[in-house]
């Protein structure tokens, strides 16, 4: 990518490390040199963490612009109406990094430092071939996640995918996004038996997120679980059972059982930010979760309304008409609150929108159920059993169980063409109120292939 350069990445990369994130073991943590032929073992730990630095850096503010889009949170920023205007109106403007533009870059930073080291991985004779393999399958895994994102939010873009580490080399071409999920589905599948054959052990420590996931053989039911994801999202559900069945998808599991991303308010590390005061802050609940929140026996709303938003005083934000909201979010309460890349809770509701499109529904209802009555404290599933029906029961409860973690309302409405069905609280304009398709290709890498 021609917006990120080596020095730009690997001061991302080792400079994170250097201030804490991580306690390896670095020679020279204020100048570091870039990874090269036949690494050390420090060298190829750093720059394994420093891929899920980049990873991580995008990851809060992706769960805030995705909940904005899909119509799960506000943010009435004072200082910036862009939150308001741009995202919500348009146009996007794809000059601008943290708006229109976003979603971009710290994700090449991953991708293109996850090749870095792979381009190198073969070399490092301090490493077993075993330990080699477990690498290359954790950097191919971690790109793929990186894809994931940029698809996701250039939904209707062309993207780069053969992104190298010669920054000197023309910029990669773009590729359609059918060829783009391709290569993510290749990253994701050729993982597995490089995972496999990666022994017992990773050469590095991973966060404490990938508790449970911090393994070569345990990575894997992580990557499955991403492959599922991408399955579904590609319709086929067929396939996406088969990768549920291998991921660490478990009906008599907690639902909150997953990879997390870490923050912490430690020296030298990195808060959660979008864990601010619920009265005080600027992110708020879309009013919406509560008018469509469904009641759990006794009269009290969907649990999972109960215990990520709060009231607060009314503020409002926005022209010509104001957008108003009296909810606060307390979805992530400490600066040290992770962030889900994926969980237990998805992968249920993501085999019963396989098995929904399987038009199965007898194999639907009791993941649905589960997830009802265990998350949301609501009583079973007591509606028609057509899939119409189903789908629009399956959104509602991804919806609630997913809110304000990565744009899954976006993403699943508007995968099922009905973002009408978000719209309940928009602004008529002019100019009116917008739920786009995706965000633009950066300027600057557009103008780098003309």
């Amino acid at each position: 990518m021609t917006t990120i350069t080596k020095l730009s990445r690997l001061a991302l990369v080792l400079g994170v490390v250097a201030a804490g994130a991580c306690s390896f073991d670095i020679a020279n943590p204020n100048t570091p040199d870039i990874i090269g032929e036949d690494p050390n073992r420090s060298e190829v730990a750093a720059t394994a963490n420093g891929i899920l630095i980049a990873t991580r850096a995008d990851v809060a503010d992706w769960a805030l612009d995705g909940g904005i889009f899909g119509r799960e949170a506000y943010r009435f920023d004072g200082s910036d109406p862009r939150f308001t205007g741009e995202m919500m109106q348009g146009p996007l403007d794809p000059g601008s990094r943290a708006f229109g533009g976003d979603h971009w870059a710290e994700e090449y930073t991953a991708i293109r430092t996850a090749n870095d080291l792979l381009a190198v991985i073969n070399t490092a004779t301090a490493l077993s071939a075993e330990e080699q393999s477990a690498v290359t399958g954790f950097a191919h895994t971690l790109q793929a996640y990186n894809f994931i994102i940029v698809l996701d939010s250039h939904n209707q873009d062309s993207i780069p995918i053969d992104v190298g580490t010669d920054v000197t080399a023309p910029p990669a071409p773009f590729r359609s996004n059918t060829d783009a999920w391709a290569h993510v589905i290749g990253l994701l599948d050729g993982a597995v038996p490089e995972l496999q054959g990666g022994g017992a052990a990773f050469p590095f420590p991973l966060p404490g997120g990938f508790n449970g996931f911090n393994t070569p053989a345990t990575f894997v039911k992580f990557n499955r679980a991403l492959r599922a994801r991408v399955a579904v999202y590609r319709g086929d559900f067929a396939g996406a059972l088969t990768f549920l069945g291998e991921s660490f998808l478990d009906a008599g599991a907690p639902l909150d059982l997953g990879v997390y991303m870490d923050f912490s308010a430690g020296p030298g590390d990195f808060a959660n930010p979008l864990a601010l005061d619920p009265q005080v802050g600027e992110n708020f609940g879309h009013p919406s979760l509560e008018t469509e929140a469904q009641l759990q026996p006794g009269g009290a709303l969907d649990r999972r309304f109960l215990t990520k938003l709060v009231k607060r005083d009314l503020r409002s934000a926005g022209t010509p008409t104001l957008l108003t909201s009296d909810l606060g979010w307390v979805r992530y309460p400490s600066p040290n609150s992770p962030i889900p890349l994926i969980k237990n809770e998805e992968l249920i509701l993501l085999r019963a929108e396989a098995n929904i499109g399987l038009n199965a529904p007898g194999l639907a209802v009791p993941d649905i159920d589960l997830v009802r009555t265990t998350s949301g404290g609501l009583d079973p599933f007591s509606g028609p059993v057509d899939q119409a029906s189903l789908l629009t029961e399956l959104l509602y409860n991804k919806r609630y169980s997913l809110m304000f973690e990565g744009g899954h309302s976006w993403i699943d409405f508007r995968r099922y063409n009905r973002t009408a069905d978000l719209t309940s609280f928009d602004r008529a304009g002019p100019p009116p109120d917008l739920i786009f398709s995706g965000l633009p290709i950066p300027t600057a890498e557009v103008q780098a292939r003309q």
